[in-house]
Order: structure tokens, then sequence, then C-alpha cells
């Protein structure tokens, strides 16, 4: 099967959307299929060599190669919903599959006449849905699958001792809400309880929340260490005890959660969204924006060893969905029946 696929973002992007895309494409491959993949996503390289992947990556095409790809593929699967390709897909005839691994109206928002037309072109494709909630908010039927997680490369090291607290990984901005993890952390303080807490990545808001560590007098606690990928971030997870997702908005799934669940850290997580199911029984979860509730919820943990143990038994159930060879052979199913 020849397959195409469409994602908006993509390396040196770096995000779970980003990931998802890679691993479908790697493990079509591996399982036999062709694949070639489109981003709107420009390399970016100091020595202006592009990372090479076992699949053509063509970025930004332009309506003539657009429709030529589409043209050349037997279905196209779409990272997301993108309307600019609809048009060479709808003339073509080219059966059509969305990922839907966000939310096309955010459950917060009021509806703009983008979102209805979004919601009204999903009639002509066939839906996955990574959670359900995100099938919840799309009114059409929809296929459930779970994203997956590179188990390749995020496991447990039997040679790192877990000797560290709290760890929080993503985006330094205000939806991510380490804010509120910063405060909570302040709130165990007055309790005589001071964990450690690691920052992996950056964002618009590194300073601001570096200085409020500061002005909570938690500085010394809470270590940023910037971005990292790879051996050095497994590495990093494996030294923890916890990991800690806070996230203000309602996070559509979660990859970091299973990341973070694979190499060992029991997951604290807000409810909303589809995080919940990210996390399923490896950790437990608090309402958006209770900075309470997180505080009391890390107290417990922090305290009640056995809790850490008693989460931890349900990791290797939980992942096994989510280990990619198992995730890209449901795709492949429905791409298969949406080219029948």
């Amino acid at each position: 099967m020849n397959i195409l696929i469409s994602s908006r973002f993509f390396y040196p992007s770096l995000g779970g959307s980003e990931t998802n895309a890679e691993i479908l494409a790697r493990e079509f491959i591996r399982l036999g299929h062709q694949v070639k993949l489109i981003t709107h996503t420009l390399v970016v390289s100091e020595n202006g060599k592009e990372k090479q992947f076992p699949f053509p990556v063509i970025r930004r095409p332009s309506p003539t190669q657009l429709l030529a790809l589409t043209l050349w593929c037997d279905v196209c699967l779409q990272n997301g919903m993108l309307l600019k390709q609809a048009w060479a897909i709808l003339l073509t005839q080219t059966p059509w599959v969305i990922r839907h691994q966000t939310w096309l109206q955010h459950p917060s928002q009021q509806s703009t006449w983008l979102t209805k037309l979004k919601l009204f072109m999903v009639r002509f494709s066939t839906s996955i849905a990574i959670s359900q909630p995100i099938a919840d908010h799309l009114k059409h039927p929809s296929i459930l699958i779970p994203n997956p997680y590179r188990d390749s490369l995020f496991y447990c090291l039997t040679d790192v001792p877990r000797t560290k607290e709290l760890v929080f990984l993503g985006r330094l901005v205000s939806d991510k809400g380490l804010d509120l993890l910063l405060s909570a952390i302040a709130d165990l303080k007055k309790k005589n309880l001071f964990p450690r807490l690691t920052v992996i990545g950056t964002g618009e808001n590194d300073v601001v929340l570096r200085q409020q560590a500061q002005d909570l007098g938690i500085d010394i606690q809470v270590t940023f260490i910037g971005p990292k990928v790879g051996d050095e971030l497994v590495r990093l997870l494996n030294e923890h005890q916890i990991l800690v997702v806070p996230s203000r908005w309602h996070e559509p799934f979660g990859v970091v959660a299973l990341e973070g669940i694979a190499c060992g850290c029991v997951v604290v997580g807000s409810s909303g969204g589809g995080l919940k199911e990210a996390i399923g029984n490896c950790g437990p979860t608090f309402p958006n924006g209770d900075q309470s509730a997180l505080a009391q919820t890390l107290e417990q943990l922090l305290t009640q060893p056995t809790l850490l143990a008693r989460y931890r038994e349900s990791a290797s159930s939980h992942l096994r969905k989510h280990h990619q060879a198992t995730v890209a052979k449901a795709y492949l199913q429905v791409l298969d029946e949406a080219l029948s």
C-alpha cells in the first residue's frame, strides 16, 4: 500500500504530534508499505544537511507537487486535519483518513466558521480519535486508537538509582501548568516536605518561571536543565520517582505520560481531556488548575511509598496497548478498510 502521511508539524519541530507521525511512518515501512510524508515545517540545520529518514519528506509542497503525491498514494493519512490538502483529496477521490490528535474546537472556546467547516469536512473522511474525549467532540463516528510511544527508547534502566523525587517534562508555557507545580512545592515546604524538582524543557515563560521559583523561596529545590532528548532524557526520567504533568488546558492525550511510565515513574496529571486515559492506573489525577489538589496528591505520594509501588504494578499491562507495532497495525487495518 502506498501511504501519504500529511503532518503540519514534523522534525526539527519537537512534540507529540511530530513524534507520532514518525513512529507510524517507520512502522508502516517496517511492515512492508511505501510511505511519503509532507509537512509545513521547514528544515533548520546549521550545516545545511537534513536528518535522514527511511521515507521521503516533502516540505511545503507546491499545488502541483501536492496533486502528484495525492495521485501517487492509495490512501492519505492526515496527522490532524489539513484543509489545504482537501481539494486534492476530493478531486482525486483518494481515500481520506484523519488522525484527530487535538481538538477541532476546544471545549472552552466558541465555535468559529473555521471550526464549523472542519467539523463539516470530517464527514468526507474516516476518523481516528486518539482518546475518548477527542472522539466525543467530533460528533461523528470515529475509531478509537490510543497513541503509541517509542518503546524501543523509553524503558527502565536497572543500573540507574532512582534518587530524585519530581520531574517536569514539557514546554515552558502557561498551558502546561508548571507555575501550578511550583506553587504546590511551596505549599509542601510549609509542611516540612522539600521534594526536589527537575524541569526539562524550554519555552517563552522560562525566565518568568525561574523568577517564580526564586520568589517562592524554592529555587534551591528546583533545577532548570533545558530541553533533553534521546538516551539522556531516558536516563533522567529513570532517576526520578514522580513525573508531574500539571496541564491547565485539556490535553488531547499526553504521550509524555507514557514515556514517564515506561521509565518507571508514577505519573501525576490533570484529569481533563485525554491525559487521564494516557495515565491509566499508573498514577493519580487532579482537577485542572487546582493547585491545592495537586499539592495534596504529591504529599500523599511522597509520604506513602507503598502508593508508588502500587501504581507501578499497572505499568506493564497499561503500556502494552501503546506499543508502536500494536498501534501501527491498528492504523493499517483502518487504512485498508478505507481503501476497500
